[in-house]
């Protein structure tokens, strides 16, 4: 009876069991890199806050260790899904307890992990006088270079954790990171696989950085300046084979979305996401993605979407802006521009238009093709009056107007998605070439009013204002073996 009660303890003890450890490649060489400052990035999906959130457990047993982890804005620590969200799926299993008012963990030795955010330049000021014996960047990209630098002073320890720096990021090719990480990045754009994990060294020389291959090499130089030895481990998505199984259609995600988000969030299953695409000519949209067919099928969804201009072209002497609309229907799954139009006109041209178009076509309109009229709402309360007022002289149309939602390339982003994969249709007419020719030269052309216009239309038939929704990362697990 005794060996079956001890058998029983034992089974209790082994089903209770839980391992916390990386995946095999980057991930663990990311948990075992011995750098002063180790960057795990590169793409999408490749598993980086997980192994980030991992990375202070091994030192929860000093009571006197501390980490912080920074994210750039607070709502990104604290929204459904955001990091602290995913430290609930971890570090409870540790018994450590969480002080929800600061966003602080405590485990039973005392040791502490906490979130903080730094939103503006400023807020770096703040940690004067704090000793952070490892500190992590969630998204290092979104820092500043002076932030960055500035809380690497505050990178120290009496607590016998040498001090050490853990960040992630993903390609930005905005960011400083594209030069300081220019060595493991090629020409190309994309990452040095062969040159991941390779540590090399640098100082500050005034606002100066200076490389080099060995910290000797370096005191040789500067003897009155510190060497830290820096690394940059390449994520890449086809290595976080937990969340593939988990989401399969992560993948696909990815690759649904427009150009230059898919090249920099995922671009090459090897070489990860590319640090130098930008938003240029033919790259946004390209006249290439769009196919001319004769007739849109009859039924669907209507939605005209328009950008209005404030003044006529001989009112001023400089190129304003145009009064543009685009004409959209949603069938079976396809986007149809049925119609565009660009002039300018002056004030009282531009709402005479306006109304003939949206009460003509309003009329035409079929039961069983439902037609809307949008337009973008100017910021403060006179752009709602004039929406108001705009909507009543439209009375019995389904017409209303939107307040806009980020910049410009990031509203036309789920328009730009859908034409890449060829799902965007232009009806045949003689505004064919001008929409062609507006769309391709995005972002460098003088005027956006025509792609406005469409991604508004796209926008509303779709509802997702903005582009399209991103998943959230998660902790996976499988037989109770924890991975991200």
């Amino acid at each position: 009876m005794a060996e079956t009660r001890s058998q029983s303890r034992n089974q209790v003890q082994q089903v209770n069991k839980i391992d916390l450890r990386p995946q095999p490649g980057p991930q663990t060489a990311f948990l075992s890199s011995p750098a002063d400052i180790t960057i795990y990035g590169g793409a999408a999906g490749g598993g980086k806050t997980w192994a980030l959130l991992i990375e202070p457990l091994r030192h929860i047993n000093n009571r006197k260790f501390g980490a912080v982890i920074f994210r750039r804005l607070w709502p990104e620590i604290t929204r459904t899904g955001g990091m602290w969200d995913e430290s609930n799926q971890i570090y409870p299993l540790l018994d450590a307890k969480p002080l929800q008012t600061t966003l602080t963990w405590k485990f039973p030795s005392g040791a502490k992990v906490s979130f903080a955010h730094m939103m503006l330049e400023r807020d770096k000021e703040s940690w004067k006088g704090a000793q952070i014996p490892l500190m992590c960047f969630d998204q290092l990209e979104t820092f500043s270079q002076s932030q960055f630098f500035y809380l690497l002073s505050r990178n120290r320890s009496t607590c016998g954790v040498r001090p050490y720096v853990r960040a992630t990021c993903n390609p930005d090719p905005e960011s400083w990171l594209v030069n300081f990480l220019a060595w493991w990045i090629g020409e190309d754009g994309y990452a040095i696989p062969e040159r991941s994990g390779v540590i090399r060294w640098f100082v500050r020389v005034g606002d100066a950085i200076v490389w080099g291959d060995s910290r000797e090499e370096l005191v040789e130089r500067y003897p009155k300046s510190q060497p830290f030895s820096v690394t940059f481990i390449l994520a890449r998505l086809k290595d976080n084979q937990i969340l593939m199984q988990k989401d399969p259609g992560y993948l696909a995600r990815m690759l649904a979305q427009d150009p230059i988000e898919q090249a920099r969030l995922y671009g090459d299953p090897e070489k990860g996401g590319n640090w130098k695409v930008k938003a240029e000519s033919g790259k946004v949209f390209n006249r290439g993605w769009f196919k001319i067919v004769e007739a849109a099928p009859a039924h669907g969804i209507d939605c005209r979407s328009w950008d209005f201009a404030a003044t006529a072209k001989e009112l001023n002497k400089t190129d304003p802006d145009y009064t543009a609309s685009v004409l959209m229907r949603k069938a079976n799954g396809m986007y149809y521009i049925l119609d565009a139009t660009a002039d300018q006109i002056a004030g009282a041209e531009v709402e005479r238009m306006f109304l003939n178009i949206s009460r003509q076509e309003a009329m035409a309109a079929l039961p069983e093709t439902p037609y809307r009229v949008r337009w973008e709402v100017e910021p403060g309360s006179a752009g709602k009056r004039e929406a108001q007022r705009l909507a009543g002289l439209l009375a019995g149309i389904d017409a209303r107007g939107i307040s806009a939602s980020g910049d410009k390339l990031t509203r036309a982003k789920g328009l730009a998605a859908q034409a890449y994969a060829g799902n965007v249709m232009l009806v045949r007419g003689p505004w064919n070439e001008m929409f062609l020719e507006h769309m391709h030269h995005q972002p460098g052309w003088p005027h956006d009013d025509i792609m406005d216009g469409a991604s508004g239309a796209f926008n509303d038939l779709t509802d997702a204002v903005g582009g399209t929704k991103t998943g959230k990362a998660k902790v996976h697990k499988i037989d109770k073996v924890f991975g991200g």
